[in-house]
């Protein structure tokens, strides 16, 4: 027989139940012996496990959800069931008493569990939660509400000493529930974010071939007596911002300090720039590209393709929704530069497996660079960067503090290991590939690149703010 104390005072009774709560995450039946239940307490803690579970879908939508009532239902279903169990426990042994403990205790558990979640899901929010436990947060999520309700029968079966395949019939009747549950409502979160089909408007529509015949028309023809850089950034992915900043920032670098304005060019994927910036695509390359092999010497000019988006093996993606775009692959990029009749080039991918695009584009004249191995994954793509790691590392440091590509490259390589080892990834390993006829002109080329200048003239930069997200 259970023998529940009585009732002192609402905040006594409040301490003892969180007490038990503590106990009954232990799985100990020590629980039963300090809970002490009521009305009150029930509806109280009904209150704080319904605000905390709130708290934690807020912050998982990203604090920009609308807030779904569905959801605060689905939630209140299982302090329900708990209710119902209670009834059925106490007259099964007749202690009216009883009829409260199930669905207190779990909701004790659960406001507890819920603010953890929340405090974690926080501490990724403000990028100070080391990433190594990003892969494993769902599953641990998962783990803490199933035993919360698993706890639950646990401590009762031992309580009121329930035969074994009782024990067992209920243990696995609970876990079919939450299976079912979870499948049902996990589209229904308390805070939800609705999903607004792409649109292509109109005026982006029409303005897109103006646009870009702009563009290709503001290519100039370099000083015969000199040897010049051209500049063509494709930012692929449009649904996060990351791509289209770095490019631009990048190109502005170029042109500022590398010397190619006039000789430049972008291409961006995201919708805030349809009407102001060509698009990417196969096609917007292709015709970039071709503008470029006209205006340059071909024989002393050199171009610098920099492509930054999210990636598979041999796939280097193109997304502007609801538009549909073919992807680049190796062998198009290398027919597509080939055709264009450009001899020097100096190519930089970033992105995810970038370096299985090395073996198709390996030629006498070319420079090859990728962020990543052709089997690694690259890192830090979100909408709130400025930067890949790659793009920083490479661009907004290295090449800002060195004068040659090639020393460039190696402090990337190890500003960007040096990251990654920090946040406990595994390393993507950027790689280098130089033909035999750009490794003897690389110098000269870069005698235009990187003009002589003053030690004022070097900038400090700050370590960036790590994002999680590969590419």
């Amino acid at each position: 027989m259970i023998d529940f104390k009585p009732s002192i005072n609402f905040w006594h009774d409040f301490k003892s139940n969180q007490t038990a709560g503590m106990w009954l995450f232990l799985g100990s039946r020590q629980s039963l012996q300090i809970v002490r239940p009521s009305i009150l307490q029930l509806i109280f803690w009904g209150i704080l496990g319904g605000s905390a579970n709130s708290l934690f879908s807020w912050l998982s939508s990203g604090e920009v959800g609308d807030f779904n009532p569905q959801g605060l239902i689905s939630y209140a279903l299982w302090p329900f069931i708990a209710l119902i169990v209670g009834i059925f426990l106490s007259q099964r042994i007749n202690n009216p008493r009883l009829m409260l403990v199930p669905a207190l205790l779990w909701l004790v558990l659960d406001t507890h569990i819920a603010l953890l979640q929340s405090f974690i899901q926080y501490l990724g929010y403000i990028d100070v939660l080391p990433y190594i436990f990003y892969d494993y947060l769902p599953t641990i999520f998962m783990v803490l509400f199933v035993w919360q309700s698993l706890a639950v029968v646990w401590v009762f079966s031992r309580e009121l000493k329930w035969p074994w395949w009782e024990r067992a019939l209920i243990v696995a009747a609970t876990l079919f529930t939450l299976v079912v549950w979870q499948m049902s409502v996990k589209s229904q979160p308390i805070w939800k974010v609705e999903e607004i089909p792409p649109t292509f408007a109109e005026d982006a529509f029409y303005a897109q071939n103006q646009v870009l015949n702009k563009s290709l028309e503001a290519v100039q023809y370099g000083e015969f007596a000199q040897s010049h850089w051209y500049f063509l950034g494709v930012a692929g992915a449009g649904y996060q911002d990351v791509f289209k900043s770095e490019v631009e920032r990048i190109k502005e670098q170029f042109d500022t300090r590398f010397g190619t304005f006039g000789r430049s060019l972008v291409l961006i994927n995201n919708p805030t720039t349809r009407t102001k910036i060509p698009i990417a695509s196969r096609t917007s390359m292709d015709l970039a590209l071709r503008r470029i092999g006209q205006q340059m010497n071909r024989e002393s000019d050199v171009l610098f393709l920099y492509m930054t988006s999210h990636g598979l093996p041999n796939q280097f993606e193109m997304e502007n929704a609801p538009i549909d775009l073919n992807d680049v692959d190796p062998k198009w990029l290398k027919e597509t530069l080939d055709k264009s009749g450009i001899r020097w080039r100096v190519i930089v991918i970033s992105a995810c497996y970038s370096g299985s695009f090395v073996p198709a584009l390996q030629d006498d004249n070319t420079l090859i660079i990728t962020a990543s191995a052709a089997d690694r994954a690259s890192f830090g793509c979100s909408n709130e960067a400025d930067y890949t790691y790659f793009g920083r590392a490479f661009f907004d440091q290295a090449m800002r503090e060195q004068t040659s590509v090639t020393a460039a490259f190696e402090q990337a390589k190890a500003t960007v290991a040096q990251w990654e080892s920090a946040q406990g990834f595994e390393a993507s390993e950027p790689q280098w590939s130089i033909g035999k006829n750009m490794e003897f002109m690389l110098p000269q080329l870069e005698q235009r690149l990187f003009p002589v200048v003053g030690k004022s003239d070097s900038k400090t930069v700050e370590t960036p703010q790590l994002s999680v997200q590969t590419q």
